[in-house]
């Protein structure tokens, strides 16, 4: 016959499980995060910042590696012509889809992803791009508008990664996505893409855009670059011009 102190037991280990996963999720979702932020507060900037983009923290997050030339709908129309989706914004439910989508392995070709700051905001833009397997590995980009324009058209900045797991962040313990280290990959990717689909007009390349040639973003993934920046000049396939 179980005794008073066999039936406790059960419900003793479960208290401690969920206590331990309450005390995990504070620390990992509410004190680092408010300790990271004080911390880059008080930091200079590092060298190159403004090629690499911020988490919601202060760490330094994605490289910047792209940049497209044309409207909001130009862009948007442009990359879902050459393949990518629109991602949806972050929220609990498809927070939740996301969670549950990469665990039964389930395509999700609209995942959410999570926010990055440029130019002191989060992104305008997001595109993903899906792969066998569900959203634990997919292609991702961010696009943020510049405040200025070329030749009187906008443009916009971009930071294009590959998502190739999920994992626990290095810096603050979070549930993340962990990046491949060969950003250049996607950068090239994207921008083969837009030629396929006759929307890139002209791609012009900017040498020794990024000094800093490697680094680690917000999750302490690391990354490496060539240090150049793809430009796409973007025009409807009817209107592109051979690119120089």
């Amino acid at each position: 016959m179980a005794t008073p102190a066999d039936a406790r037991g059960p419900r003793h280990r479960w208290r401690l499980i969920l206590v331990t996963l309450a005390a995990w999720a504070a620390l990992a979702y509410l004190v680092v995060p408010d300790l990271w932020k004080r911390h880059f507060e008080h930091t200079p900037a590092l060298p190159g910042v403004d090629r690499v983009t911020r988490t919601s923290d202060g760490h330094p997050g994605d490289p910047v590696n792209i940049a497209l030339e044309g409207s909001e709908a130009d862009v948007v129309r442009a990359m879902i012509a050459a393949g990518w989706h629109p991602a949806d914004a972050v929220t609990l439910k498809s927070s939740i889809r996301i969670a549950v989508d990469s665990v039964l392995r389930r395509p999700d070709d609209d995942a959410p992803v999570s926010p990055l700051f440029l130019f002191g905001r989060k992104e305008d833009l997001a595109f993903e791009q899906p792969v066998p397997g569900g959203p634990r590995h997919r292609h991702h980009v961010r696009f943020w508008r510049w405040d200025r324009e070329r030749d009187g058209v906008p443009v916009w900045f971009g930071a294009a990664t590959y998502d190739e797991r999920v994992g626990l962040s290095y810096t603050t313990g979070q549930v993340t996505h962990h990046i491949a280290p060969d950003v250049d990959a996607e950068r090239g990717r994207i921008i083969a893409e837009l030629q396929a689909a006759r929307w890139a007009a002209a791609v012009e390349w900017i040498d020794d855009f990024h000094v800093q040639r490697e680094g680690r973003n917000g999750g302490g993934a690391p990354w490496r670059t060539d240090g150049r920046l793809a430009i796409a000049r973007l025009a409807a396939p009817a209107a592109a011009s051979t690119a120089r």
